[in-house]
């Protein structure tokens, strides 16, 4: 029986739902001095009431000589309050830090930013744009944002990571309209960047061969008249742009209207010169010339590495982003083989069919982000001022696109604009970690880390590691242990989707829990060896990166103990309160300054408990990874317009938890422990309500339904012809490449046309067979 695929209709907008679709300021607002101290006190807070409760609370109660199990019981609630005290003190700890750096933040000018680009010589920057079946509408939007990037020498690269050649014809056709996106990007660019280029080029041309160059009335009004023109560019193109959701009002607002206002705005300032009779001078005006060059120029293309049987098809982003990597300042032949097509290095006079030029830097972006329209040069500009000489990887940690249209995306994007603000705050510690969604890297800094591997025969190199799901946590421990560090620019310059629906959001989160456990002790031994060598790593960074790597696994096993073991309720003491409600305030007020509401802090909350099992199992799959060793596969995040089904276990399980939260404040009730049922009780309502709002009864049912009757279905396969079967059996150009099998090795087509070949005699001193006896078949 054939499966068939149920998929529910395109989203709309939610009842309770994000309304605005105005993004938060570029550049944080300055914070308060009385928040920055609120925020200390907080910590203080914190730290005097958990000492507090494991002093007037827990001591007492181990040495209260009430048996063993009660001296168990207070010291396993005892670990359990320290932890996830610790990891709220960890949060007030790095929010303190961030709102100190957004205090001391201040932009850099336009004109010290031209002056940095306007002789700068090096080999440009190389955008790499990793992307695996994603909607074409999404990779189109981020590649126009990466190629309008204001940047010499940009070069653009889709990594395309889909089966070359799939079945499905829907598939294969939005496959070929994906390979075309580069082709169409570069041809729209092409007639603005020829006119300014040619401009230019006229401009200097003219003072190289006059006398000395002067910035006459003509020049600054065609200066005008192309600024006037980019402009004018731009926002025609925003007008024809296809606007079917909130991420495309952020691109045509955020990315073209905003470059547009950009460059009217130079016009402008520039008119009022010329009618005040006064003028740039002769290099101002040539680099202004030259941004606008810069603006529409980018080199545009598409590398897929499944094509070639000599890159690794690992099925993860670290890969694709490894095999393009370890071509780049290379020169290639294809070969075509049965195995595949294979690239071999030539030398610098031979011909190539394929070059991959070098760059000083990469700039990582994942398919569903979106850069604002000075990024690339902002953060370069911070990696080339003195002292940050051995920074290997800046970025701004992504910010998510506001009006989501549904309740659980809204809610997402909190969260994601909160670890904003978090990540910030980390880099004020040194505890910065690469988030992967974008960062512009140092080659210089990938090459400190490379390592190369053999695997059937082929080179594999690996900048960034696949050992686990999250690859840049693990490559951001790898980059400090060879003495580079890592930092957050202050400002929102990167925005990226967040899931849009509960069963891609299990996705993602359940990747996100899996992998920290398995990269702690490699941040262990980096400490040690730090230590060793006099450059201790700080009490503050040691904190942060450990509870960023670990907190998942002890808040998932905390809350498990907390919601399920029937705990004396002696043990929930005020004090308890007073250590966690800090972190509530300032979470609350973070939301607040991030253009939510306070109110959201119980949804995130319930948010949370709900995503409970998710969470754990991301641990246990961690667990399972260090016990057998073998890699867990990388599970992408599902970002389509349709929903995407939730498995059983992860929908069933908010509801279990909820029920079983009821019976917990029912049976605490009768047993008259009050602050254990008050704590279940308030679990429970805000666990039915996150389970309402961000999943609801309708899509519970049917995926419920889907879950159980799962089994009764079979994914239906494409019968090869006669005449393809047999062409994949007997291919003597397979046979000629693998060679005659080693014991133990088998190969279809190498043994079907052994098989073929007249039967071996046999040795001379074997028994002759009887009449009775099968001739033994060839071991393979």
């Amino acid at each position: 029986m054939g499966r068939i695929d149920r998929q529910p209709s395109s989203r709309r907008a939610q009842w309770g739902s994000e309304r605005t679709r105005t993004p938060l300021d570029t550049v944080h607002r300055t914070p308060s001095e009385m928040k920055i101290i609120w925020g200390r006190v907080a910590i203080i807070v914190t730290i005097a009431a958990w000492v507090g409760y494991l002093v007037f609370t827990v001591v007492p109660r181990i040495l209260s000589g009430e048996g063993v199990l009660a001296t168990l019981e207070a010291i396993l609630y005892g670990l359990v309050v320290t932890f996830l005290s610790f990891s709220a003190l960890m949060y007030l700890v790095a929010r303190s830090g961030a709102f100190g750096r957004f205090r001391d933040h201040a932009r850099i000018p336009r004109g010290e930013l031209d002056r940095h680009f306007a002789h700068r010589a090096g080999s440009g920057m190389t955008v790499l744009v990793p992307s695996y079946a994603e909607e074409t509408s999404v990779i189109r939007k981020t590649m126009w944002s990466a190629a309008l990037q204001e940047y010499p020498d940009l070069r653009v690269v889709l990594l395309l990571d889909d089966p070359p050649t799939p079945a499905d014809p829907a598939v294969r056709a939005r496959l070929e309209e994906t390979r075309g996106i580069a082709a169409e990007i570069a041809t729209a660019l092409e007639m603005p960047r020829a006119r300014f280029a040619e401009n230019l080029f006229a401009l200097e041309h003219r003072w190289i061969l006059g006398p000395d160059p002067v910035v006459d009335a003509e020049a600054l009004e065609h200066l005008v008249a192309d600024y006037d023109l980019a402009s004018q560019w731009l926002r025609d193109m925003a007008g024809t742009w296809p606007h079917e959701d909130h991420v495309d009002t952020f691109f045509i607002d955020q990315v073209l209207r905003e470059l547009a206002s950009d460059l009217d705005l130079t016009a402008q300032a520039l008119a009022l010169a010329a009618a005040d009779g006064d003028t740039p001078t002769v290099a101002h005006v040539r680099d202004m010339r030259r941004r606008l060059v810069r603006i529409f120029t980018a080199e545009l293309t598409t590398f897929e590495r499944k094509q070639y049987a000599s890159l690794s098809h690992e099925p993860n982003k670290a890969m694709n982003l490894n095999s393009y990597i370890g071509l780049m300042g290379g020169r290639y032949r294809e070969e075509h083989g049965p195995g595949g097509t294979l690239l071999r290095p030539v030398a610098g006079s031979t011909s190539a069919d394929l070059i991959v030029p070098n760059a000083d830097y990469l700039l990582t972006l994942d398919a569903d982000s979106l850069l604002l329209r000075d990024y690339c040069i902002r953060l370069v500009y911070f990696l080339e001022q003195p002292g940050n000489e051995r920074v290997a990887v800046t970025q701004t940690p992504y910010s998510s696109f506001r009006g989501a249209p549904t309740r659980i995306e809204r809610l997402a994007g909190a969260s994601t604009d909160i670890q904003h603000i978090l990540h910030q705050g980390m880099t004020a510690h040194g505890a910065t970690f690469w988030v992967g969604a974008n960062a512009v890297i140092r080659m210089e800094a990938l090459d400190d880390i490379l390592e190369i591997d053999t695997v059937d025969g082929f080179e594999v190199r690996r900048y960034v590691q696949d050992r686990t799901v999250i690859e840049d946590t693990e490559s951001s421990i790898d980059i400090a242990d060879r003495g580079w560090t890592l930092a957050n620019y202050p400002e929102r310059l990167s925005y990226s989707a967040t899931p849009p629906d509960f069963g891609s959001l299990v996705v993602q989160r359940r990747r996100w829990a899996n992998g920290g456990l398995l990269i702690l002790p490699k941040f262990w031994r980096f400490a040690r060896s730090r230590h060793r060598s006099g450059r201790s790593v700080s009490l503050a960074e040691w904190m942060l990166r450990t509870n960023y790597m670990a907190s998942l696994a002890w808040a998932s096993f905390g809350l498990i103990l907390m919601l399920t073991l029937p705990f004396d309720s002696r043990l929930l003491s005020p004090l308890v309160v007073f250590a966690a409600l800090p972190y509530f305030l300032a979470q609350a007020s973070d939301l607040k300054y991030c253009g939510y509401r306070r109110i959201d802090i119980f949804r995130i909350y319930g948010f949370n408990l709900i995503l409970l099992p998710v969470n754990l199992a991301g641990v246990l799959k961690s667990i399972e990874q260090a016990l057998t060793g073998r890699k867990i596969p990388f599970a992408r995040t599902p970002k389509v317009k349709d929903r995407t089904a939730t498995q059983l276990l992860y929908v069933a399980a908010p509801w279990a938890i909820i029920a079983f939260s009821v019976y917990t404040t029912w049976w605490n009730a009768q047993s008259e422990n009050w602050g254990t049922a008050a704590f279940a009780a308030f679990n429970a309502v805000t666990a039915l309500w996150a389970t309402l709002e961000n999943i609801g009864l309708r899509a519970s049912v049917a995926d419920t339904w889907l879950g159980l009757t799962d089994w009764m279905w079979v994914d239906a396969r494409p019968k090869a012809s006669a005449a393809a079967s047999e062409a994949a059996e007997v291919d003597w150009r397979e046979v000629l490449y693998r060679g005659y099998p080693a014991s133990g090795e088998s190969h279809r087509a190498v043994a079907s046309v052994r098989d073929a070949l007249p039967a071996a005699p046999p040795p001379a001193d074997a028994e002759p067979a009887t009449s009775d006896e099968q001739t033994p078949e060839v071991v393979r």
